[in-house]
C-alpha cells in the first residue's frame, strides 16, 4: 500500500512540474517596449516547451553584445515552416520581439527574418499586442 502511494505521488509530482514551469508573456516581457535587433545566430535550442535563439549582436560601438530570444513550441514553428535547419550557427538574421522586463538581453520573438530573406513568425506567447 505504501508503495502505491509513493508512486502515485511521485506521478502527481512529475505532472505538476511543466505546469511550474510555463510562464505567462506579461509575467517576463513587456507588450509595450518592442525591439528588433540584427545579428549572428551563436546557438539554437529547439527543445519543447519553447525554442531560444541565441544571437550575437553589435551596438552603437561595434562591440558584440550577446541576446537571447524566446520562440514559441517547436511543433507550432514547424508548421509554419520552420525546421531546426533553418538557421545554422553563424548565419545572419534579424528578430524582432518584446523586451524582458528585468532588463536583460531577453526578449520574446515576433519574427524572424531567415537570411534567404523570408520573415516567418516566432511563435511568440504574446496575445495582447500583436
Amino acid at each position: 500500500m505504501k508503495v502505491r502511494i509513493a508512486r502515485l505521488l511521485l506521478v502527481i509530482g512529475a505532472a505538476a512540474v511543466p505546469a511550474l514551469a510555463h510562464h505567462s508573456f506579461a509575467a517576463e516581457f513587456d507588450g509595450t517596449k518592442s525591439v528588433k535587433l540584427e545579428g549572428t545566430l551563436n546557438k539554437l535550442e529547439w527543445t519543447n516547451p519553447h525554442i531560444w535563439l541565441y544571437l550575437d549582436v553589435k551596438d552603437e560601438s561595434g562591440t558584440v553584445v550577446k541576446w537571447q530570444c524566446e520562440g514559441g513550441a517547436p511543433n507550432v514553428l514547424t508548421r509554419n515552416g520552420w525546421t531546426k535547419d533553418s538557421l545554422k550557427v553563424g548565419d545572419p538574421f534579424t528578430v524582432e520581439g518584446w523586451l524582458a522586463k528585468d532588463g536583460s538581453k531577453t526578449c520574446s520573438a515576433r519574427s524572424v527574418k531567415l537570411p534567404n530573406g523570408r520573415s516567418i513568425f516566432a511563435g511568440s506567447s504574446n496575445t495582447e499586442y500583436k
